[in-house]
């Protein structure tokens, strides 16, 4: 006889504490924390590889440290030979995101610290994965598209050499910068569902690369990473400002799902969506592109006043990422060429205080009754 009381229920853990972190803090009232570091400031002074340092270590490094950091993430760029063949025989129509999480489970054979939870071997692997999810990235893409991947330009940073390895161009100084404001922002987000992911898979003690193969899975759907590939098929439906305002309403209209909007922590609006909305503005100008902008400021204040939902940082990523000239099946793995750094950090503090991840449901099924054995026949 079942004489269990039934547990509170939130639907979607929405609400609920599922751990502690000292790594990333998302303020509900539109702040955002990095290990104490307001967001703002940070994507203003710092450089993907000295968040990505803060985010491992704990601490900001100083000139020497952030400087040998970033050759360490340089030196582990290049794939196996074997990774390579393996993405040569992959469909060439393959989503990038399912390339990735494949990419990401093979590279886990050949990393000798693979089983290793230590923290000291989990931050080693962690600078492997940052430095080659990127390389996946860009030479899958190549790949997939008929061409040779380019070597590394180990005098560029890592949002450079991103740029040059995917376009074989010298990026531009500004572009560099801009992405690697983007790779800031994107970096790490408290429990986020793909983080979440990865802490869940971690907290079973399995290894770092199962817990992002996880977080790989969960960063491609529409409701999480995945939104800002979706935002930039509206945006192009819409076309001009003058039309934004009577989409979004007929949308509303028709309870379709608009992406770009609303978010399950932020009350206040997303903290990263006025530096986004600035990028995309200083890109439009300079690429004489000025119409995206207020496509999305017309939707903004339209959803708010229609429904009281603020924009997310994936409305105004999705026409920068188009501005880059990225193809929009890219948007979702570019934000996890960041989002490694950020999955790295929350599986080496889950492994260095672990304690499994099991919470309860809520049973909805049938009231205990008689089975009726071999006479139901």
């Amino acid at each position: 006889m079942n004489t269990e009381t039934k547990p509170a229920y939130s639907p979607g853990l929405a609400g609920v504490v599922a751990g502690e972190t000292s790594i990333c803090w998302v303020d509900p009232n539109a702040g955002l924390m990095y290990r104490g570091y307001d967001i703002h400031k940070v994507a203003e002074q710092a450089n993907f590889e000295e968040v990505a340092y803060l985010l491992l270590k704990g601490e900001l490094p100083n000139a020497q440290e952030l400087m040998d950091f970033g050759r360490e993430i340089a030196a582990n760029r290049e794939l196996p030979e074997p990774v390579l063949d393996m993405l040569r025989l992959l469909p060439k129509r393959m989503h990038p995101m399912d390339v990735l999480r494949t990419g990401v489970s093979m590279l886990a054979a050949f990393d000798p610290d693979l089983n290793d939870h230590s923290h000291e071997a989990n931050v080693r692997k962690a600078i492997r994965l940052i430095a080659r999810v990127s390389t996946l990235i860009t030479d899958a893409w190549r790949i997939s598209q008929g061409k040779d991947p380019i070597a590394d330009n180990n005098n560029l940073t890592h949002a450079g050499n991103f740029l040059y390895k995917l376009t074989g161009k010298d990026p531009e100084t500004w572009q560099v910068r801009m992405l690697d404001t983007i790779f800031i922002l994107y970096a790490d987000h408290e429990f986020n569902a793909s983080t979440f992911a990865a802490r869940v898979t971690a907290s079973t003690l399995a290894d770092m690369y199962a817990a992002c193969v996880s977080a790989c899975g969960t960063l491609k759907g529409p409701l999480h990473g995945g939104a800002n590939e979706e935002s930039i098929y509206m945006l192009n439906e819409i076309g001009t400002a003058d039309r934004a305002e009577a989409w979004m309403k007929d949308a509303l209209a028709k309870k379709k799902k608009i992406m770009g909007f609303g978010h399950r922590v932020y009350k206040s609006g997303d903290s990263r969506v006025p530096i986004m909305r600035e990028i995309a503005r200083d890109y439009g100008q300079r690429i004489g592109k000025p119409e995206w902008v207020p496509i999305c400021e017309t939707l903004e204040k339209t959803m708010e006043r229609e429904k009281g939902l603020c924009a997310n940082v994936d409305l105004y990523a999705a026409p920068v990422f188009t501005m880059f000239g990225f193809p929009s099946e890219l948007n979702t793995p570019i934000f996890a060429v960041s989002r490694v750094a950020g999955w790295c950090a929350h599986v080496i503090e889950q492994h260095d205080n672990n304690r499994l991840i099991r919470p309860r449901s809520l049973y909805v099924g049938p009231a205990e009754r008689p089975y009726p054995g071999a006479a139901r026949g």
